[in-house]
């Protein structure tokens, strides 16, 4: 029971009041008490009633917004605000029992999964423990960055400080080589080092290694001894500048790998194999790696605890029995050979992982593996120096070993006697790759759920179903028979290594081809066909972050964009959109350089002034520093609030020499465009083997650009229209935050994934009641997983809206689309492309309603948001405009439904060329168009012109290419009828029954269209 006491400002009596107001409810005694806050409350529950039920639902890991509110609230006085102050635990720990991160998570893994409930109930527990350990992480990694957590080893240099904060392990990613490396930067005279730091990094290094038994999931080593980088001294070939920049890189390589090994080896799910709990922060250009705590690692000797791997380079190999048996249950689902290596003793070992992982007994008695740096083999096409965690992706591998399974049976299939001696390659297999490599994302069904354009009068220029669905039916055939074989296809994960591998000389020789031609498939089959599905709008990216997802749905490792850029150099939209992003992930690797030098106090002032010297024009003050001035170094600054991992790159050496400015004004004071832009040049040159083109300043798309920056680092800019034209478009005041941008390891629902695919495949063959019951079941497993803020249930709500559209079940499919569509703005963001295709199939589907005026307002909104993800120029802004004019079409605004074709028509032609397929749908919406105003004579030139196309791409037998000639003499025949009336007005005119008669002797098919 509440009650309002007798107390006073003065007094404590906890004696009710004399006005006895009770309620069982404190919310209730409050709408008692308060009239103002019962009206308030109540217009507050109004508002959330009226909502989607989604809407009302929080997101576990909410995306980071690119733009803030312009102007800036004022900050008023709340007294119900909770504080900072009072709510972080930093500086000391709470009192009571403090959530066990790897407990909860190894008990979760170690629940029941033989029936489908039980995986369900598995699954959610560990979605929900990984989810509150990456919240938790983030929160924690912002305290070490600001300097309110202290270190566990607070002697140590300060690159190599550990944190335990919350239950987590805190560490920067860093590599033991980075001084080495950088000493050959300082000159031989130079003082600036202070005795503190006088012992060599590689000595701590070596320590921090030795030390890992005590401390395992400590700072992230780079795998490679201090003595030797990579088996390969630094040459007088590769300049001391280039070095430095890959091992800048390599920095954050090395955890990138880690994260992608430790997922790859819980989604393995070995029974009594674990892993950590993991999550890469990236804030304030520090890059932190945030752990599980390893049980008892912190507590006692554990030096015996290592049973499996090493953790001095091989120089000693760990092994146990037990260990290797788990391990290599997982090697046999991650395609890893089991294989001999020799330690520093010439002792032989099998193993089947990367020799630098380390397996440890916990205090809790589980087998842990750790540093799970190079799950998959070595990039064969990568092996200089500072390109050690050049590694291949495992969709690459699982892609390839689907096309190597295919072609072995194929070949079984026509000669059984001689498959057994098969040897194919990287070449052999392409045929079959064409079978397979898209057949994981069910790429025809995407087709008919992604491509708006089937949705309009322009899909009778598409394939046929009946086509679509023998092909879906030899993917899922192949797929599955080729799936039987994978297991045989295994690669040694130590080859191109300085590790020395055992076995006789032809058995080394066949892994390290092996890895050659996978690697080899990646540059002679995949890259080509992603550049030909590029070309032909297979895959059609819109942004820098669409751009990364497909590259790496199909193999693809980002540093191969110049490749890319490279292969579409003839598609402008292409070319800029590969250019951008290469000069925005340059640019963000310079400005986390500038940002790890920068005082708590100039954040904002820094960040202004490097987006002023990249889309402006601005000069260092007091003059131009020279560009080689590179010779000196001075020592970092180190303050409270800022932490210095000790990683450096070329364009920040530039920086470091100006010593003269850093006494006078701040750091980021001594950039200027030029140089910057300079950087940007080299970087994109060592990193992506990519020459910036001499516009690529001019051209850059801005707005695209500053969207896609500021995702990667974390910036928070006002919502204001910019002069980009200007010297200097942004002031201080613009930059509103910085938050930090996270990589995790949160599981995904495997169940629900593989009904979701075999849903794509019964939706591309028709088969609708049977694609229905697939997508909801799918729905509901998620729901019940991941809760309804998830992406992967948008895109279950985007294929069952699809289902019900093709149903013709206009409401239904408008309901799942709403679903969609909240959940992409909550997850994804509000203009992320996925967000603007929501709107784009809202639309769609309101004008199938006949709600025409409502679906031009969702396509306005979805061309506002297209413009900042691509902007103006993309051939989906094309077929978006499509879209617009054939509603504008048939609510009769012929004028202005031709104005949007022809701007249509416009773009393919300068982005795609005026001989691409899409550029012929644009021609044959015209010819309909002008049909449908009675210009019968521009509709025959209009359809005349796609008909030229197609039988040029397609062929003359194609059937999008009959259907155009049909079209074709259509419009011929009504322009001689027009145009003999037009002569005789006394000419008998048929009746529409004479006439359709007369064109069945033309046409096969679909005439009664013809009244429209």
């Amino acid at each position: 029971m509440f009650y309002v006491n007798s107390s006073s400002a003065n007094n404590l009596d906890p004696k009710p009041s004399k006005a006895t107001f009770e309620a069982t409810t404190l919310v209730a005694l409050l709408q008692k008490i308060s009239p103002k806050f019962k009206k308030a409350f109540r217009e507050v529950l109004e508002g959330r009633s009226a909502a989607h039920p989604f809407e009302n639902v929080q997101s576990l890991l909410p995306p980071n917004s690119w733009l803030g509110l312009y102007p800036v609230p004022d900050h008023r006085r709340d007294a119900a605000r909770a504080e900072n102050a009072l709510t972080l635990l930093y500086g000391n720990e709470p009192i009571g029992m403090q959530r066990d991160w790897n407990e909860e998570l190894q008990s979760c893994r170690e629940f029941p999964h033989t029936s489908p409930q039980e995986r369900i109930l598995r699954d959610r527990a560990l979605y929900k423990v990984t989810s509150d350990f990456v919240d938790a992480a983030i929160n924690g990694a912002i305290g070490v960055i600001s300097g309110c957590i202290p270190p566990i080893n607070p002697t140590d240099p300060e690159c190599f400080h550990m944190y335990v904060h919350n239950n987590i392990f805190f560490s920067f990613a860093i590599d033991a080589d980075l001084e080495k490396l950088s000493k050959k930067r300082v000159d031989a005279n130079s003082k600036t080092w202070s005795s503190g730091n006088s012992q060599s990094s590689s000595d701590k290094a070596s320590t921090l290694l030795h030390g890992e038994s005590q401390v395992p999931n400590g700072g992230k080593d780079d795998g490679s001894s201090s003595e030797d980088l990579n088996g390969t001294e630094i040459t007088q070939d590769v300049s001391p500048e280039a070095q430095l920049a890959e091992n800048e890189q390599a920095t954050y390589a090395s955890a990138n790998n880690d994260l992608k090994g430790t997922k790859a080896y819980q989604e393995a799910d070995v029974p009594g194999l674990y892993n950590l709990a993991m999550a890469i922060i990236d804030y304030r250009g520090h890059r932190v790696v945030a752990q599980s705590v390893l049980p008892g690692i912190l507590q006692g000797d554990k030096s015996d605890s290592l049973l499996y791997g090493s953790v001095d380079n091989g120089k000693k190999i760990c092994w146990n029995e037990d260990f290797h048996s788990k391990v290599s249950e997982a090697a046999k689902r991650l395609h890893l050979k089991e294989h001999l290596v020799l330690d520093g003793s010439g002792n032989l070992f099998k193993l089947a992982a990367p020799v630098e992982c380390k397996g440890i007994v916990g205090g809790d008695d589980r087998h842990y593996l750790l540093d799970l740096l190079r799950v998959t083999p070595r990039d064969a096409n990568y092996t200089g120096p500072g390109s050690r965690f050049c590694i291949l992706r495992s969709e690459l591998i699982s892609a390839y070993c689907r096309a190597q399974a295919a072609e072995i049976l194929k070949s079984k299939e026509k000669n059984p006697q001689e498959a057994d001696n098969l040897v194919t390659d990287s070449q052999n297999a392409a045929e079959a790759d064409h079978l397979v490599n898209d057949s994981q994302n069910a790429a025809d069904a995407d087709q008919l759920v992604n491509d708006s354009q089937n949705l309009t009068d322009a899909d009778k220029l598409d394939s046929t179903k009946e086509e679509k669905t023998e092909d879906v039916k030899v993917l899922a055939s192949v797929t599955t028979k080729a799936s039987d074989g994978c297991e045989d296809i295994v690669f040694n994960p130590n080859v191109f290594t300085e590790f020395k591998l055992a076995g006789s000389p032809e058995e080394i020789a066949a892994d390290e081809d092996n890895v050659r031609k996978v690697s080899q498939y990646l540059t002679d089959v995949v890259l080509p066909k992603f550049i030909q599905d590029l070309c032909t709008l297979e895959v059609s990216p819109m942004d820098g972050q669409t751009l990364t997802e497909a590259l790496h749905a199909h193999g693809i490792n980002v540093r191969y964009i110049g490749k890319v850029a490279g292969g579409t150099k003839h598609l402008p939209h292409l070319w800029d959109l590969c250019n951008n992003e290469i000069v925005v992930r340059s640019a963000k690797h310079i400005i986390k350089d500038l940002l790890r030098e920068t005082e708590d106090h100039d954040l904002a002032p820094a960040l202004s002034h490097f987006l002023n010297c990249l889309f402006g024009s601005c000069q260092a003050p007091g003059g131009k520093v020279p560009a080689n001035f590179t010779q000196s170094k001075t020592p970092r600054k180190e303050h409270a609030g800022q932490r210095s991992p000790g990683k450096h790159s070329k364009g920040q050496a530039r920086w470091k020499g100006r010593a003269s400015l850093r006494k006078t004004q701040p750091l980021y004071a001594s950039i200027s465009s030029e140089v910057l832009w300079s950087d940007i040049q080299e970087f994109a040159m060592v990193k992506y083997k990519f020459e910036l083109p001499d516009d690529a300043r001019s051209h850059a798309k801005k707005i695209s650009v500053i969207r896609n920056l500021c995702l990667k680092v974390g910036v928070t800019v006002a919502a204001r229209k910019y002069d980009l034209s200007s010297a200097t478009p942004f002031q201080t005041s613009d930059v509103l935050d910085i938050r930090p941008v996270v990589k995790h390891s949160v599981p995904s629902c495997s169940e629900a994934k593989e009904l979701v695919e075999t849903g794509k495949l019964q939706l591309a063959e028709g088969m609708l009641s049977e694609a229905y019951t697939l997508f909801s079941e799918a729905f509901s497993i998620l729901q019940q997983v991941t809760g309804p803020m998830h992406r992967e249930v948008a895109n279950c709500c985007r294929y069952l809206a699809m289902v019900l559209y093709h149903a013709g079940d206009m409401a239904g499919a408008i309901m799942q689309q709403h679903k969609e569509l909240i959940i992409n703005e909550r997850c994804l963001g509000l203009d992320h492309p996925d967000t603007a295709h929501s709107y784009g199939n809202m639309a769609l589907f309101y004008h199938g309603l006949n709600q025409t005026e409502l679906a031009l307002r969702h396509m306005s909104r979805a061309l506002l948001l297209l413009s900042f993800s691509s902007g103006p120029d993309h051939p989906d802004v094309a077929a978006t405009f499509i879209n617009v004019a054939m509603m504008y079409q048939d609510i009769g605004k012929m004028n202005t439904a031709l104005r949007y074709l022809q701007e249509a028509l416009k773009k393919n032609e300068r982005l795609l060329g005026e001989e691409h397929i899409q550029t012929a749908v644009c021609y044959h919406a015209l010819a309909i168009a002008f049909n449908c105003m009675g210009a019968f004579k521009l509709s025959h030139q209009h359809e005349k012109k796609t008909y030229d196309i197609l039988v040029k791409q397609l062929g003359e037998d194609d059937s999008r290419t009959r259907d155009s000639q049909n079209w074709m003499n259509t419009f011929k025949m009504r322009e001689l009828q027009v145009s003999v009336q037009s002569h005789n007005s006394e000419l008998y005119i048929p009746t529409w029954h004479q006439f359709t008669g007369v064109l069945k002797n033309v046409f096969s098919r679909d005439l009664e269209n013809l009244r429209d």
